[in-house]
């Protein structure tokens, strides 16, 4: 009993913890890396071509795509492993479980849930759009598109694998509870950095509060044996994978990415260019208007630190 009180503060910290050390190595590496930059460049072409909505559209299911086509052997080797990981598991909780931390771990799950996710992203979509004035379709389609996006997403990958779920729940291969909280909240996290201008640290720490209340939630499904182990391993590798197109495709839509080129020194765009981080007076980030067709966007994405 002591040792499930012990690997769910370890559930907090390690994210708590990982979450910064992530967007400053690997995030940053990745970032500057030569997959990012040839995406980037294919992204710009796509852009030139068919203009921000279609690209947006045509990464974000490209992405799904390929999310579905890396998660399927996975999900085969989930189903191999059951016998020598989730059924010891199942068994392993089985006996530890306490009522008073069983009755807290029944509600913090719920947060996984799908009824009051749609909730939250209905509020979410219509206050970012209240936010955004003449953009606010922005907003108000890509925060409602990421519930359907992981719904459907997740039900492919479940058909595709069929592992079936313990006989204690009904969860399916990812888990989509974690996939859901990773989708939602990172939408919301995703879109504050969006709408107001904030220093680097304040984007890692909206990531990693996501990355928190993802893995909590992984070991709430556990507990409660709602989903096998390997099913809470791949959501917490699913969720954060298709979050990070959708992030992406976001930024297309919304003007911020791909980044733009910085002007040449002496060139008369550098001599007018406004200092760095530097706002319009009297208008938020996100409601700044479209650039002209084939133009670059005025700022870089903010995307926070689950993105990287």
């Amino acid at each position: 009993m002591v040792l499930l009180y012990f690997i769910a503060a370890f559930a907090v910290v390690v994210p708590a913890v990982a979450g910064p050390l992530l967007a400053s190595g690997p995030g940053r590496r990745l970032a500057h890396g030569r997959l990012a930059t040839r995406t980037r460049e294919s992204v710009a072409a796509l852009v030139a071509i068919l203009g921000r909505p279609v690209t947006a559209l045509v990464f974000l299911l490209f992405w799904a795509a390929a999310t579905v086509a890396v998660f399927w052997p996975v999900g085969l080797l989930a189903h191999r492993l059951e016998n020598v990981v989730d059924w010891p598991v199942l068994l392993w909780v089985t006996d530890r479980r306490s009522p008073g931390f069983e009755d807290f771990n029944w509600w913090y799950t719920t947060l996984g849930d799908r009824d009051p996710l749609k909730i939250v992203v209905v509020v979410a979509a219509v206050f970012f759009a209240a936010c955004w004035r003449r953009r606010f379709w922005i907003p108000l389609v890509a925060i409602l598109v990421s519930f359907p996006l992981e719904q459907y997403v997740q039900a492919i990958l479940a058909a595709m694998v069929n592992r079936g779920h313990p006989p204690t729940g009904l969860g399916s291969y990812p888990s989509g509870g974690i996939a859901r909280v990773v989708m939602t909240f990172g939408a919301i996290a995703l879109f504050t950095a969006l709408t107001w201008r904030m220093r680097r640290r304040w984007h890692v720490l909206l990531g990693t509060v996501v990355l928190i209340l993802a893995t909590y939630e992984g070991y709430s499904r556990i507990y409660t044996q709602k989903h096998w182990l390997t099913d809470v391993i791949s959501g917490l590798l699913f969720g954060p994978a298709l979050f990070l197109g959708y992030a992406l495709a976001v930024g297309v839509l919304a003007g911020r990415y791909p980044r733009p080129a910085p002007p040449a020194a002496g060139s008369p765009a550098a001599g007018t260019s406004a200092p760095a981080g530097a706002a319009a007076p009297g208008r938020l980030p996100g409601a700044e208007p479209e650039p002209a067709a084939g133009a670059a966007p005025a700022t870089g994405p903010a995307v926070p630190a689950s993105a990287s």
